[in-house]
């Protein structure tokens, strides 16, 4: 009826573009105050994005109906087309890899209860059970890693491979090994992009040609690489979090070890070593606004349906992906001896949601860390390498880090080469 009061749609879709128009005003306002606010809330360019990388690139990974790599150089961008990857089989064999963790997992879960319960109740059927949870253990860790060597020989093909060939042609390796940080997206951001490969001596695989790194996003990568270096300095200090035992887990030995190799590379009084009861929450939150390194040896934790619940074990409970990424930090480097630290979730793939990327976020520029559970034993020699190749003339220069990783990974590789999940887990962060 003319005259008569409007439709409540029409009101309320009259009202969503005033709001609409208003919301445009203020950011221009914004924009308009001083030239460093001219890009607020502007998406990046790609010039500025391309800037970050350097002499390097940016592999971004586009899977879906039709997959393809962006390669980001400070020349530009290019698609290179992936016709051998599909989001299918991706999907495919990241469930079976999946099984195959979840599957080891628990069986070293089976191993440690069994121990306790032999320790306890120390009778023949104990003893049994606990010989026979070991027997499953070893069946599990073989059939990841018999399992896991074509997945590695597979993603070569269908991915690292085409992006190598396209770099030679376009934008050649200084020194003989490509710069690259790899950004995947959706399940293929649970496989280990950095070790694809067929890893028989021939040279073809991505550690033999590159030093990778990971990326959450290339704005992330942008905003560590913002500031300058900070000069070496011996006073600067290292806070090493230190957890042996925690609820329902079984014991770390490795983690006196490290922290005694620690103490021989840094010198005693150049650590701040937070160790068993007095690693809490809150000690840790305090202690990473002081200090630019930081060392974590205990375990983590990652539920791939719910990747905020995942975390570090500190000794009065779980810190967790929240409360890390919470914190503004000014850190140059973390090293995560813990499991699952570089593992996300399912439903939110895209989003990284990692232990590794919750720091980075918050400031820490270089971060290590392990898509999966990791062998103690390796842990600690994987640690003493890269910590040894970047203490140099008594100063620690973490802006090494991304070589020293991808060194150490290469020479525990040398020493088993059939065993990929001891060498093919540990992952670089930022730049």
């Amino acid at each position: 009826m003319a005259g008569g009061p409007e439709p409540d749609g029409a009101s309320a879709t009259d009202q969503r573009i005033a709001l609409a128009h208003e919301w445009e005003e203020l950011v221009a306002r914004v924009r308009g105050l001083a030239p460093r606010f001219s890009t607020f809330l502007a998406p990046p360019r790609w010039q500025d994005l391309a800037a970050t990388v350097g002499d390097g690139t940016g592999v971004l990974i586009n899977v879906a109906r039709e997959c393809h790599a962006l390669l980001v150089t400070s020349g530009g961008v290019t698609a290179v087309p992936l016709p051998d990857l599909s989001s299918g089989e991706v999907h495919d064999r990241t469930a079976r890899h999946l099984a195959r963790l979840h599957m080891t997992n628990a069986a070293a879960q089976l191993m440690h209860h069994t121990r306790q319960r032999a320790q306890v109740r120390k009778v023949y059927a104990t003893y049994q059970a606990h010989h026979a949870a070991k027997v499953h253990m070893a069946e599990a860790q073989a059939e990841l890693d018999r399992t896991l060597l074509p997945d590695l020989a597979w993603l070569w093909d269908t991915v690292a491979e085409p992006v190598l060939r396209a770099l030679d042609e376009t934008n050649p390796a200084s020194g003989g090994r490509h710069r690259i940080w790899w950004c995947p997206t959706g399940w293929l951001s649970f496989l280990p992009l950095h070790a694809a490969g067929h890893h028989d001596g021939s040279g073809r695989s991505v550690l033999d040609r590159t030093v990778s790194s990971y990326v959450p996003t290339l704005r992330a990568l942008a905003r560590a690489t913002r500031s300058p270096e900070p000069d070496p300095c011996d006073r600067d200090r290292l806070l090493v979090v230190a957890v042996q035992e925690a609820a329902d887990m079984p014991p770390l030995p490795q983690v006196a070890e490290e922290v005694r190799l620690l103490r021989e590379e840094f010198g005693a009084e150049r650590l701040t070593v937070l160790e068993g009861p007095d690693a809490t929450r809150d000690a840790v939150l305090s202690r990473l606004a002081t200090h630019r390194w930081a060392h974590f040896s205990c375990h983590g934790r990652q539920d791939p349906f719910d990747p905020s619940r995942g975390g570090l074990l500190l000794s009065d409970g779980t810190l967790g992906i929240g409360e890390l990424s919470r914190g503004s930090y000014r850190g140059d480097f973390a090293f995560l001896s813990a499991c699952m630290t570089a593992s996300g979730g399912l439903d939110l793939s895209d989003e990284a949601i990692t232990i590794g990327a919750a720091l980075h976020y918050s400031g820490f520029r270089r971060v290590v860390a392990a898509l999966w559970s990791i062998d103690a034993e390796t842990a600690t020699v994987l640690a003493r390498d890269v910590f040894r190749s970047l203490m140099k003339d008594g100063l620690f220069r973490p802006e090494g880090s991304a070589v020293a990783v991808t060194g150490a990974a290469i020479r525990l590789r040398h020493q088993s080469p059939e065993h990929p999940s001891r060498w093919a887990t540990f992952t670089h962060i930022g730049p």
